[in-house]
């Protein structure tokens, strides 16, 4: 009997403890406040906490604060040199884009003047292939007066032309005859000479 009064009662001792324990992780109780009058009986201090006093509590809200004010002030800081960056990037794209504007402006500057070039070369092709026409049906005499009044840039190219167009429609060149009546004085002689050196060099 007395056995069984000794397991129940260490049975409850061990309840009591664990239910102690269990509270105290609950945060229902503190173990320690509950506890410090046995462990005084029994001759022992119990551990005490220190006391959080008002200013403790402020202070650590204060030092929570500050921290979260430092992790704010380096996201401001971060987001900043960003946008700097962004905004230097920006700038370059649009430097790059002016100067492609500029360059497309120049390359389509350039191919309407080839263009205008090619038109007036095309131009004056036709203008000398159309005064060489005229020159072939005229009579010799004449058109060698009409050749010998004009400057020698303009003279070589009608003649050149006359030429081309000879070969081009497989027709009698009168090229060689028209500077034969023209070497027959000594001034067209000398000029004959001068238009024929010019025809086979590249500058007229």
């Amino acid at each position: 009997m007395l056995g069984r009064i000794i397991v129940l009662l260490v049975l409850i001792l061990v309840l009591v403890g664990g239910g102690i324990i269990w509270f105290d992780y609950l945060n229902v109780i503190d173990a320690k406040e509950v506890l410090a009058p046995l462990l005084r009986l029994i001759g022992r201090a119990p551990r005490t906490g220190g006391v959080i006093d008002d200013d403790m509590f402020l202070n650590l809200d204060a030092e929570r604060l500050a921290v979260i004010l430092e992790a704010h002030a380096l996201k401001e800081l971060d987001l900043e040199r960003r946008d700097e960056e962004l905004t230097a990037r920006q700038a370059e794209l649009d430097q790059l884009a002016q100067q492609i504007e500029e360059d497309r402006k120049a390359v389509e500057e350039m191919e309407n003047s080839i263009n205008q070039a090619r038109a007036s070369a095309e131009n004056i092709d036709r203008n000398v292939e159309g005064v060489s026409q005229r020159l072939t049906n005229m009579q010799p005499e004449r058109a060698v007066a009409i050749i010998m009044a004009m400057t020698d840039q303009n003279a070589v190219s009608v003649l050149r032309k006359t030429e081309e167009i000879a070969v081009r429609d497989g027709t009698g060149n009168l090229v060689p005859y028209w500077l034969s009546l023209m070497a027959a004085t000594e001034e067209g002689a000398t000029r004959a000479a001068e238009l024929q050196r010019k025809m086979v060099s590249d500058v007229p």
